[in-house]
């Protein structure tokens, strides 16, 4: 029996055990398969996606919250950069377990990393240190630690932070923020987990896009394609963050979560293709869209002169990163967790585009 097997074995008895789980993100791409994992079940999250659990989602004023209500969520409207938003999702929380979702990738000016993914992070970190919360599962990126030297190369929870941009800056910022808690042994266990690029049901229209632009055969490839992304299926990604939220040897400690194995940039064209065409019937066109290595470069260049500027491109800076290798070891969520993906590539991005297709984003 392999290691893996036999932590899932060993963790299967185990239970959330918390009077409440408080999330932030609910209304988002991850954070809706987290709080279905936590309300109504959701079967390839694991042993302990069952449902059920009393969940508190705290949701920026001004979403759709219909379908959280209706998964018998309950609501707190607000901010993390406001601590009376805090303040209130956080009352009577004793006991609970926070799993924290909630950032932003793409904002309207650099200010906002910083402001949201970090200080946003110690709000809610320390409103629930006070209100008595058992443990904190946070979420983090690969962008702190940059991208890898080679093609071949794996980070680890080891790897040195080199972080790429305002977004990395602000991830690297919000877990220092977070050791120093874990190192000053506060009453509050913190788990941080680090998620490359994921995809999954749900999704937002960028990565609609990302499949409209496959099938049309203009998806830039820039480089020779070979290099490696780790991606995470969102629902084997919610199986690794309630494993960190239960598991006694997660507290104070950081964990990779992600699939099985990084893949091409070209094997990951590859296979999008495949399944609109082979599973749904499209017509699918070569993708032609080739540029040079040294696009990426530009792109690197510009992506850091502007955000240096407080301004922020987001499509220069998706471009300034088509070309590098940014993937991920999950070994210690095996070993330590029993972390076991189960949703692979290929059928990942099938049930992406089905869920596509039923709710209305035709490509």
């Amino acid at each position: 029996m392999n290691t893996a097997n036999a932590n899932m074995q060993e963790l299967t008895p185990i239970t959330l055990n918390a009077p409440l789980v408080l999330l932030t993100g609910a209304a988002g791409w991850l954070g809706g398969r987290v709080a279905a994992a936590l309300t109504t079940g959701l079967p390839d999250a694991g042993v302990l996606a069952n449902g059920g659990f009393r969940v508190r989602a705290l949701v920026p004023t001004g979403e759709d919250i219909s379908p959280l209500r209706e998964q018998g969520l309950e609501i707190v409207a607000g901010d993390i950069q406001e601590m009376q938003s805090v303040r209130a999702f956080v009352a009577g929380a004793e006991g609970a377990i926070l799993i924290h979702l909630a950032g932003i990738i793409h904002p309207k000016n650099v200010a906002q990393f910083e402001a949201i993914n970090t200080q946003g992070t110690i709000n809610l970190v320390t409103a629930a240190q006070k209100a008595g919360v058992r443990r904190a599962v946070v979420m983090s990126s690969n962008s702190p630690v940059g991208f890898n030297p080679h093609s071949d190369h794996r980070f680890t929870e080891e790897s040195p932070y080199n972080p790429y941009a305002g977004y990395g800056r602000s991830k690297m910022l919000m877990e220092r923020a977070l050791r120093a808690e874990m190192a000053a042994d506060r009453p509050m266990e913190i788990v941080i987990v680090r998620a490359p690029w994921f995809y999954g049901p749900n999704q937002p229209p960028r990565q609609t896009l990302f499949f409209k632009m496959v099938k049309e055969g203009k998806f830039p490839i820039v480089g020779s394609g070979r290099n490696r992304r780790s991606m995470g299926y969102t629902d084997n990604l919610a199986q690794g963050i309630l494993l960190a939220a239960v598991h006694e040897r997660a507290a104070g400690d950081i964990f990779w979560l992600a699939d099985e194995t990084p893949h091409t940039m070209n094997e990951i064209v590859e296979v999008v293709g495949m399944v609109l065409h082979e599973d749904f019937g499209m017509t699918v066109k070569p993708n032609t869209f080739h540029l040079p290595d040294i696009v990426g470069g530009i792109a690197t260049i510009l992506d850091t002169t502007l955000q240096y500027a407080g301004i922020y491109h987001q499509k220069i800076h998706v471009l300034s990163e088509m070309n590098k290798t940014i993937a991920c070891d999950i070994a210690k969520a095996r070993k330590v967790l029993g972390y076991a993906p189960k949703i692979g590539l290929r059928e990942g991005m099938r049930r992406s585009v089905d869920w596509c297709l039923k709710n209305g984003q035709s490509f």
